[in-house]
């Protein structure tokens, strides 16, 4: 991609971003979105079809970073699913959801974009699913209902975290999170690896 053609559509994003930490979604034009960019209407509509186009690509974009920030070296990436839990994948998430705070934390609150909630928490029952079919053989409960639970607690305590006036350090919400994650037997070696049925 064309350096000058990133450099503007970076500066819209951040503008939309900006604008909706302001005000809610719906009430944004995307007049306001180019003067906040400092391009004309003309590049905005050059990029996107329109702010809905814009905010889709947004969330889309950041959620790809967030997985790229968690795989390891030699890992190979999935479309849209998180890779296998360790606590410095975990880490790697938290301390870019801290880097960009007023990015996640507008998509994450604001009452009236529920998108990136939505994809988020898709991303992580994806990424549940596959390790609880890893590592797992007899679970208490259904997988599904295993997956949703996880999703829906872990995506809560990341919003649940930016909003907190004087919140703990990524390190300590790390600390915290995989805690949980032992509780609930998600972590590899926590309960017995799946085992091969007996030959009959």
């Amino acid at each position: 991609m064309d350096r000058r053609i990133k450099k503007s559509q970076d500066a819209i994003m951040e503008a939309l971003i900006s604008l909706m930490a302001e005000k809610d979604f719906e009430k944004i034009t995307i007049n306001e979105i180019a003067e906040r960019a400092d391009v004309n209407r003309g590049t905005v509509y050059a990029h996107y079809t329109d702010k809905y186009n814009l905010l889709e690509l947004c969330v889309e974009t950041r959620l790809d970073q967030l997985i790229e920030s968690c795989m390891p070296v030699d890992g190979v990436m999935v479309e849209g699913v998180m890779p296998s839990a360790s606590r410095s994948s975990i880490l790697q998430v938290f301390q870019m959801l801290e880097q960009n705070h007023l990015f996640y934390s507008t998509l994450l609150t604001s009452k009236g974009v529920p998108a990136f909630k939505k994809r988020l928490q898709d991303m992580m029952i994806q990424s549940i699913r596959q390790q609880l079919a890893d590592i797992h053989d007899n679970l208490p409960v259904q997988q599904e209902v295993m997956a949703q639970f996880l999703a829906s607690a872990i995506v809560g305590v990341v919003e649940w975290w930016f909003t907190q006036p004087q919140r703990c350090s990524a390190e300590e919400i790390t600390e915290q999170l995989w805690s949980l994650l032992q509780l609930n037997q998600m972590i590899p070696g926590a309960m017995p690896a799946k085992q091969s049925a007996p030959v009959t």
